[in-house]
């Protein structure tokens, strides 16, 4: 059974991309904190510090595995 994520509106939060206005919604997933804008689907991940921390300059990271 998968895990329902519960996401929050940011009121007042406009969309980088689109720029609507209160369009953008903030989840976590794996631990990770995202934001979505439900209007044009752009997206936005926050890592943890210590993922940050570790990435070396020229890589990228995706998403930060811890199971449950």
């Amino acid at each position: 059974m998968q895990k329902r994520v519960k996401k929050r509106f940011i009121a007042g939060a406009t969309c980088p991309k689109c720029q609507a206005l209160d369009t953008i919604s903030l989840y976590f997933e794996n631990n990770v904190e995202k934001l979505e804008c439900v209007k044009c689907g752009y997206s936005e991940a926050q890592t943890d510090d210590a993922v940050k921390s570790q990435t070396r300059e020229q890589e990228n990271v995706i998403g930060l595995f811890k199971p449950e």
